[in-house]
Parts: structure tokens; sequence; C-alpha cells
């Protein structure tokens, strides 16, 4: 049997030994902390260094360039319009089930589309990267994305 004096020194080690557990599991703890706050930066390296090689892929079309991969071809979001791009310079714009007609033309390498009434005129820069296109103008900071395609449902 413990005298009292014995329990109470006895208490205070497991008090101490259970202190000291808990102070080695902290340089652990510690460590798990900055293993995911490496990971995290390192994911976040690794999304910029795509999104960046992806801008990248984007290439600026010359109007001879334009003139071979827009003509028979449409331009589209893929959900809500279409713009179906006649050899002969006509414009056939769908927005959401509205059809009307436009011109388009080539100048000084860029695409310049006259829409009459709907948005979108205008002439653009255009960057392709595969079948994606962006247009781009001087007047907007934010280019229209879009699919270039063959003309879906018969349009």
């Amino acid at each position: 049997m413990l005298r009292p004096t014995e329990r109470k020194v006895d208490g205070i080690k497991k008090a101490r030994d259970c202190a000291n557990a808990h102070h080695h599991e902290a340089p652990i703890t510690m460590m798990k902390k900055q293993t995911i706050a490496a990971m995290i930066a390192t994911l976040g390296i690794v999304a910029f260094e795509s999104c960046a090689a992806a801008e990248q892929k984007f290439q600026r079309l010359t109007g001879a360039q334009i003139q071979a991969k827009f003509p028979g071809m449409e331009l589209t979001d893929e959900a809500h319009w279409g713009e179906v791009f006649g050899r002969n310079g006509t414009l056939t714009i769908t927005s959401m089930g509205h059809t009307s007609a436009g011109k388009w033309r080539i100048q000084k390498d860029q695409l310049c589309l006259d829409t009459g009434k709907e948005p979108g005129g205008g002439c653009y820069e255009v960057w392709l990267s595969g079948r994606n296109v962006e247009l781009r103008n001087q007047g907007s900071n934010v280019p229209l994305e879009a699919i270039l395609q063959k003309p879906a449902n018969g349009r």
C-alpha cells in the first residue's frame, strides 16, 4: 500500500507523464500541419502552371488562317447560341431559338461580324486552341469563349 505522500508523488508523476505525452504530440501535429500546408501550396502551384499552360496553347490567327478555318463552320457556346459562317460571307445567327442573319468578313487579321440588331457585332482578334476559340476585342478585357465545330442540326 502507498502512503499518502507516496500517492501524492505518484499522482504528480502521472500528471507530468501525461503532460509530457501531449508535449511530444505537439511536434507531430505541427509536422502534419506543415505537411498539409506544403501539399496545398504544391497543388496551388500545379493548378497555376496548368492554367498558364492552357493559356499558352491559344495562338492568334492571321486573316488567312481565319479564312481557312471559319467558312462552313459554326461558332457556339454549345447551349444558347451559334453562328454559322457561310462561305459567301453570310452569317446565320441562332440565339435561344431565334434565328437572324448577318455578315462576316476579315479585316486586318480580325474577324468582323455584322450582326444587325443582335449583340456581338464588331471586329475581334481570333485566338485558337484546338476547337476552343477566344474572340478578343479592344473594348473588353474578357474574351468571348466558344467552340468551333461543324454546324449542328443541319444549320
